[in-house]
């Protein structure tokens, strides 16, 4: 109890060094918004003001080193300082805003009730979830603090472009050895597409090193050079490194290493969703049987592409109203809904195009070789659709998943049944939707509506 303790006040900071002691630790987790760094081994407590006569207080006469260094100073962007009473909001090329602010307790209160809210310890800034709901509540809470709103919009980033066979001489393709793992360890034909392109532009990054020869230094400057130079998403260049590992530790023998690359946290971005008045303006816009066939089917099952365009025509089960999904991602069958109006238009699809196998077939499609309907041309459908409507957002068939989702929560069905529905691993996942839906807010008043100003 009588051991040594540091303190040290950097900044907006109160670095805090002691020994393990459950009262000490009990005292430090009751102030608020303090957390254990593990990396440094120290408790970080916020300077607010009392805080640092706070902890003077308890610890007295055990405290053996005290050091404050001077005041930060304002917040900067690259234009210069920040004034007292001014907030930068950046809309970033990432898809979350940017908020950049001196210490507003206010403020920062009210972001942390944002989901995915996260604090840049780097930087000195707030991000959260782009969205026009999200913008206009910040800047609307910005107003009524009486602050001044700078707005600003981030400069697109010039993006090296991916190494293909023609932009480099002596291309060296994916190994056969490789592939032929991939297959035999039963990986979805998608996860196969996506890794052989990876793992190739890994190994053409290095033209002069022979494959085996690369090791952890060649995985890690790769993996610098996706974020800086290619610009690519926290998800790709954590598809990249899985791809890269596979090689290494499954087709080398099967031999399990660890290799120190810093994976990318996930952004935590909003998934984009349509109204009901939306997705009713694109189906309407639809007129080719086919083709609304597929979006419908989509919408009201909340199907993947891969899972719609691997759907034969006996995995309807018109008799219990449900959808087979066979084998769907993480290879696990589920069943889902079928709607009485989807039923209706692919029985008077099956009627007119007569499918073989597959309840969508691509052109030349035959009894003895069936062939699948191509997710390009599902793509393309989507695009031609919405081009034909007033919707302004971005919106592709897995938007259509989106929405069924949030419409079902909206309509009152329980989260467990959507997770099943959707296929879902974790509840977690699932819960996304809580964060979309704004049924109710028209419903919910501003505390500042009943002040009597």
């Amino acid at each position: 109890m009588n051991k040594a303790v540091e303190i040290e006040v950097k900044g907006r900071k109160i670095l805090l060094k002691m020994p393990k002691n459950e009262a000490d630790i009990s005292f430090v987790r009751g102030i608020l918004y303090s957390r254990w760094n593990k990396d440094l081994f120290l408790w970080e407590i916020p300077h607010y003001p009392g805080n640092l006569e706070k902890v003077k207080g308890y610890f007295g006469n055990r405290i053996s080193i005290l050091q404050i260094h001077l005041e930060i100073s304002s917040p900067v962007t690259k234009k210069g300082v920040i004034q007292e009473n001014e907030v930068v909001m950046v809309h970033a090329n990432s898809g979350r805003i940017k908020l950049i602010f001196g210490f507003k307790i206010e403020l920062i209160r009210y972001l942390k009730t944002i989901p995915y809210y996260k604090w840049d310890t780097q930087n000195k800034w707030w991000t959260i979830p782009y969205s026009k709901q999200y913008e206009a509540e910040v800047k609307k809470k910005i107003e009524e603090l009486g602050l001044k709103l700078i707005f600003k919009q981030e400069k697109a980033n010039k993006i090296k472009p991916k190494t293909s066979p023609l932009s480099i001489p002596d291309y060296k393709k994916c190994p056969e050895a490789y592939v032929n793992k991939l297959k035999e360890r039963r990986y979805s034909p998608s996860t196969i597409r996506a890794y052989i392109p990876l793992f190739e532009e890994f190994i053409n990054h290095f033209p002069d090193l022979e494959i085996d020869s690369l090791g952890e230094k060649e995985i890690l400057e790769f993996s610098r050079y996706l974020v800086t130079e290619r610009k690519v998403s926290s998800s790709l260049q954590n598809q990249a490194i899985n791809a890269i590992k596979f090689y290494f530790e499954k087709v080398k023998g099967g031999e399990r290493k660890f290799y120190h690359v810093d994976r990318p946290i996930r952004e935590k971005k909003l998934p984009t969703v349509c109204s009901q008045e939306e997705i009713i303006s694109i189906f309407n816009a639809t007129k080719n049987l086919k083709h609304k066939a597929i979006l419908m089917t989509i919408y009201s099952a909340g199907l993947r592409v891969s899972e719609l365009i691997d759907l034969t025509i006996n995995d309807i089960d018109s008799k219990r109203m449900q959808i087979f999904i066979k084998q769907a991602k993480g290879k696990k069958d589920r069943y889902t809904i079928l709607s009485k109006r989807t039923l209706t238009i692919l029985r008077e699809y099956i009627k007119r195009e007569r499918p073989i196998y597959y309840l969508f077939e691509g052109q030349g499609s035959t009894k003895e070789k069936p062939i699948k309907y191509s997710t390009t041309s599902i793509e393309s459908i989507v695009k031609a659709a919405v081009s034909k409507t007033n919707i302004r957002k971005k919106v592709t068939p897995h938007t259509l998943r989106h929405s069924f989702a949030t419409h079902l929560l909206e309509n009152g069905t329980d989260l467990r049944y959507i997770q099943s529905l959707l296929g879902h691993e974790s509840p977690k996942t699932t819960q996304i939707y809580t964060h979309i839906t704004t049924k109710g807010f028209d419903q919910i008043q501003s505390p500042l509506d009943k002040l009597d100003i």
